[in-house]
């Protein structure tokens, strides 16, 4: 069969696949994340149906539906407000950091595979997915929520912390020197500092000049201003997913509404599409040895995870039930640690696998948490959330009622 129409069948069938299992999901009110991932399981290498023709575009599909799911985030708040974010929740991400990167390292150091590896793996259990938690938060319709904010304060701060982390894992992992380290460190803070400061300074200027009367016209430019940004981004050791979110919140008023609704289907195709292709990456064979390690790392974290939520909402005076729905709302890892964990494998082949197992537990478990951890906390004896208060500009929850209490000195504006 001709290359291109085995492609074409492939991804009708991908694509169908991936409608059918979203309404299900919808009819049991569901995320539908971990379905699409089984799904990549069962027709990925060591799958029921391995697919071949399509792997490429699938694989570049991906790639879009992070960084589309990291813009339309970045749409929904102003540069303002990401800076008052991160000057207020900057003591929540060290927690975060110490939590969780804390427990990888142990494990790698218990395991006997050496500092670099323990490293290694510290990132990847310390990285929340923003793809996964950003489909979540629009699929449970929480994006309006008064703890979205602090939610998105922690995963900006891991986002920017990987413009420092990722150069200085490289250069472990390559044996570089120090002085070639700090080089490619400075670059990667140069361009998140620059990109920053041009959405702080320039922001409605570039909103004027991206603004357009055509629907067409608007949508053309905004995604590819996008991509452009991402891949020089990307190609000056910074994440794509960060280029594409300070994108994002460059924009504003009407352009960044216009855009949002017209991004929105795109979106949720090719994010879709990522978590696909998460599956198929994934050799099921691979995951049985390491099940056990993966889980207890799992569980540990997932409780780390929940903490970090749990504290950093406490500081933003949010109450009982949006401190349980921030942590939960946490607890997925994703791409950032299957980056950290393609990085290390040369030199610790184990981690591979280890990560994969741990990655795909926790990524169907987000979900699971973002979801039930409230619920669960309330049967539990923990305060009950009187409801959700909503992020200014943004759509109101179906719930009334404020979730927050007085806020304390540090953090008086850490949801302006």
């Amino acid at each position: 069969m001709h290359h291109t129409t085995a492609m074409l069948i492939e991804l009708g069938a991908i694509i169908l696949a991936l409608g059918l299992l979203g309404r299900l999901a919808g009819r049991v009110g569901f995320s539908p994340i971990p379905l699409y991932l089984l799904a990549g399981l069962a027709f990925g290498h060591g799958g029921i149906l391995p697919l071949q023709a399509s792997e490429e575009f699938v694989a570049t599909g991906a790639e879009i539906g992070v960084i589309l799911l990291l813009l339309l985030l970045g749409l929904e708040y102003s540069a303002s407000e990401l800076v008052t974010n991160l000057k207020t929740q900057y003591p929540s991400g060290a927690v975060d950091f110490v939590l969780n990167a804390v427990p990888g390292a142990v494990a790698a150091l218990i395991l006997g595979w050496g500092p670099v590896a323990a490293v290694a793996l510290a990132g990847v259990t310390w990285i929340s997915s923003s793809g996964v938690i950003a489909k979540v938060l629009g699929d449970l319709r929480r994006l309006g929520n008064r703890e979205t904010p602090v939610v998105l304060g922690i995963l900006v701060i891991e986002d920017l912390a990987m413009a420092v982390y990722l150069p200085i894992l490289t250069a472990l992992l390559a044996g570089v020197s120090l002085a070639g380290g700090a080089v490619t460190l400075l670059i990667s803070l140069g361009t998140v500092g620059a990109v920053l400061y041009l959405a702080l300074r320039h922001g409605r200027l570039i909103s004027r000049a991206v603004s357009s009367d055509s629907a067409e016209m608007l949508l053309l430019v905004v995604l590819g201003l996008t991509l452009l940004v991402a891949g020089l981004a990307q190609e000056l050791q910074v994440s794509a997913a960060v280029g594409a979110f300070l994108v994002g919140i460059a924009l504003s008023g009407e352009v960044a509404e216009g855009a949002s609704s017209l991004l929105t289907p795109l979106r949720d195709l090719f994010a879709a599409v990522f978590f696909v292709f998460f599956g198929l990456s994934t050799d099921p064979a691979d995951i049985p040895p390491v099940l056990v390690p993966a889980l207890l790392l799992a569980a540990v974290t997932t409780l780390t995870k929940v903490a970090t939520g749990w504290y950093a909402a406490r500081r933003a005076g949010i109450r009982g039930g949006g401190r349980w729905r921030t942590g939960g709302t946490l607890v997925a890892r994703g791409e950032f640690s299957i980056v950290i964990a393609g990085l290390a494998v040369a030199v610790e082949p184990r981690i591979g696998p280890l990560a994969t197992a741990y990655v795909l537990i926790l990524v169907v478990l987000g979900p699971i948490t973002t979801r039930y951890t409230e619920p669960l906390a309330r049967r539990a004896g923990a305060p009950k959330a009187v409801g959700r208060d909503t992020h200014p500009g943004s759509r109101p929850d179906t719930d009334t009622g404020p979730d927050t209490e007085p806020l304390p000195p540090e953090s008086a504006h850490a949801n302006a």
